[in-house]
C-alpha cells in the first residue's frame, strides 16, 4: 500500500467573517478565502446568492466542525422590494412573469407586517438550494421545470419598514434558520395586488457573530503583494476568529491541561464541586481560552463528541 496523501494546505484554523461582495457566489467565495489562507479545508455558513452582499462566516480547518452551530444562529439582513413585477427567481436576475401598473401605500406596507411576524409558512424559491426527490431546485427550475415546493415553517422574530417609495420599499428583518427573504418579496407582492421582487438584499449579522467582525474581500486580496509568505500569511491569520466563539450560545465549561489531555484520548473528565454544571445535551469545553470539545454533561461527567486540535 501507498502512503497516505498529505493534505494540502496549512491546518490553519478559525472563522473568517467574509463581507461578501456583489456578483460573487458563495462557493466561489469559500475557494477563494481556501486559496488566500493557504488552508487544507474550508466551508461557510449560509449561502449568499451572487446578488446579496454582506457577511458570510467562512470556516477553516477544525472550525468547519462548528459550521451547523452557526447554520442555526438568526439571521438580520436589510433589503430593498421593488414592486410591479414578480420574477422568475424573485429577484433582479430572473425574468419577469407577472406585472402590474397598481402600487402600495406605505400604509398598506405597513398594515402586512404583523402577518410576517413570528412562526410563518413560507415556500421557498423555484431558484432555491432545497432538494426536491434529491436534486436541487434551480437546476431543475433551469432546465425549466415548475415545482411544486411544499410550504415550510420558518420563524420571523422582527419586520420593520424603513423607508418607502411607490416604486420601492426597504426592510430590516431578523429570522431564523431556513427562511428565504426573496419568497418574502413574492409574498408581499401578492398579497398586495403589485408583485414585487428583491431589488437589493444585504446580510448584515449571522449570530453570534456581530457586523464590526466584517472583513471586506479586498482588504484580504491587498494582503497578496506582501512577497513573504510567512508575513503574508501571519497578516491573514490576525482576522481569523477563535473557533470556539462560534459556539458562544452553548453552555461552557473551563477544565484543567489533565483533563484537555484526557479528552484529546477519547475519555470523559469528572466535574466536580458545587459549581459542576447540570445535565446538558450539548455544551463545549475550553483550556486557557482555546477549544477543546463539544460534548454533552450528564451524571457527573463531560463526556466528548467532537475533539478539536488546538495544540
Amino acid at each position: 500500500m501507498g502512503k497516505p496523501r498529505k493534505p494540502k494546505g496549512r491546518p490553519v484554523s478559525g472563522w473568517l467573517i467574509l463581507d461578501k461582495p456583489l456578483d460573487f457566489g458563495s462557493t466561489e467565495a469559500v475557494s477563494k478565502i481556501k486559496w488566500i489562507f493557504k488552508a487544507q479545508k474550508a466551508g461557510h455558513a449560509g449561502t449568499l446568492d451572487p446578488l446579496a452582499s454582506g457577511m458570510l462566516p467562512i470556516a477553516l480547518g477544525d472550525a468547519t466542525k462548528t459550521v451547523p452551530y452557526v447554520m442555526d444562529g438568526r439571521k438580520i439582513y436589510e433589503f430593498t422590494v421593488a414592486w410591479g413585477e414578480e420574477r422568475t427567481t424573485d429577484d433582479l436576475e430572473g425574468s419577469v412573469v407577472q406585472s402590474s401598473d397598481k402600487r402600495p401605500s406605505e400604509e398598506d406596507v405597513r398594515a402586512l407586517l404583523p402577518n410576517y411576524t413570528g412562526v410563518i409558512e413560507q415556500v421557498p424559491p423555484q431558484f432555491s438550494a432545497i432538494k426536491i426527490a434529491g436534486e436541487r431546485a434551480y437546476d431543475l427550475a433551469r432546465g425549466g421545470e415548475v415545482l411544486d415546493i411544499p410550504p415550510r415553517e420558518v420563524e420571523i422574530f422582527r419586520l420593520s419598514l424603513l423607508g418607502c417609495t411607490p416604486q420601492l420599499a426597504h426592510f430590516e428583518i431578523e429570522c431564523g434558520k431556513g427562511t428565504y427573504v426573496r419568497s418574502l418579496a413574492r409574498d408581499f407582492g401578492r398579497d398586495l395586488g403589485c408583485f414585487g421582487h428583491i431589488a437589493s438584499l444585504r446580510r448584515s449579522f449571522v449570530a453570534p457573530f456581530a457586523e464590526d467582525k466584517m472583513v471586506p474581500l479586498s482588504q484580504l486580496t491587498a494582503l497578496e503583494s506582501i512577497e513573504s509568505d510567512e508575513d503574508r500569511l501571519a497578516a491573514l491569520d490576525a482576522f481569523l476568529i477563535d473557533t470556539g466563539e462560534a459556539l458562544s450560545n452553548l453552555p461552557h465549561i473551563a477544565i484543567s491541561e489533565d483533563q484537555a489531555h484526557r479528552i484529546r484520548m477519547g475519555n470523559p473528565i469528572i466535574l466536580r464541586g458545587r459549581d459542576a454544571p447540570l445535565a446538558e445535551d450539548e455544551a463545549y469545553a475550553t483550556v486557557r481560552g482555546r477549544l477543546v470539545a463539544i460534548g454533552e454533561i450528564g451524571e457527573g461527567e463531560f463526556r466528548p463528541k467532537r475533539v478539536f486540535n488546538t495544540d
